[in-house]
């Protein structure tokens, strides 16, 4: 260090929690159709990741779809979805562009395709999506009961008016409501996938993964998207109109 630098390192501004929490909100697919945003297909494409987000969510699944139809055969149902994984971030890596998203979907590919092999079971390749689902409803269920909805706070997050929103009747209920929603998707993929699951039924498994995946999320944030801004226009408008006149 110079002599002429005498800032402490520890004196340095950093990110608060609230800061960092709101930039993984707006890294999140529903930032993109925020309040305000313009409604368009492009909008929904970049909220799960655009072009190739899509393909990366969707082509291992198929891929196993695919081999495990014809083939009936495990390891390699379960294995060339992961190559194909790996095939991603290589491709990534190379362009230099950024790798953690296909890094993530590698992981939980690699994992799943363990699960099946040790089991010998290639239904246990969807037990950590069931899981997650599982897992995912506990987390909204508990925003809702403890009446800070997980919508509200994402909301809240990437608009910037923090918790701004529960003192605000319409909002609250709105967000309450999407919130519920979320719930409600999470539970008809577990209301599917379950029993197909205790059925041993991978290859159909597998299509409805295909269809409650990446479509109906999308579906999803665009009813969202409708709902939440909706109230944010109304009460934009509210806010905008003109005091009435004194007496």
């Amino acid at each position: 260090m110079s002599d002429g630098d005498t800032t402490p390192e520890h004196d340095h501004p950093t990110a608060s929690i609230g800061d960092q929490l709101r930039q993984a909100a707006l890294r999140a697919g529903i930032s993109r159709v925020a309040p305000g945003d313009a409604p368009s297909g492009h909008a929904l494409l970049t909220a799960i990741g655009g072009v190739r987000g899509l393909v990366e969510s969707i082509l291992p699944g198929f891929a196993f779809l695919i081999i495990y139809t014809l083939s009936h055969s495990l390891l390699p149902s379960v294995l060339i979805p992961v190559a194909i994984g790996v095939i991603f971030v290589v491709v990534r890596a190379a362009q230099r562009g950024p790798v953690p998203q296909a890094v993530a979907g590698l992981l939980g590919i690699a994992v799943s395709a363990v699960l099946a092999i040790i089991s010998g079971r290639a239904v246990d390749n969807f037990l950590p999506g069931i899981i997650i689902n599982a897992v995912s409803i506990v987390v909204l269920l508990a925003t809702l009961v403890a009446r800070w909805p997980l919508i509200g706070i994402i909301v809240g997050l990437i608009t910037g008016e923090g918790s701004a929103w529960r003192d605000d009747r319409a909002k609250r209920r709105v967000l309450t409501l999407t919130t519920w929603l979320w719930v409600l998707l999470f539970a008809v993929r577990l209301v599917i996938e379950i029993p197909l699951y205790l059925a041993d039924e991978a290859a159909l498994l597998g299509g409805i993964k295909l269809i409650t995946g990446v479509p109906l999320y999308a579906a999803m944030l665009w009813v969202t998207w409708l709902l939440v801004r909706t109230v944010y226009a109304a009460r934009a408008a509210d806010d905008e109109s003109p005091a009435a006149p004194a007496a």
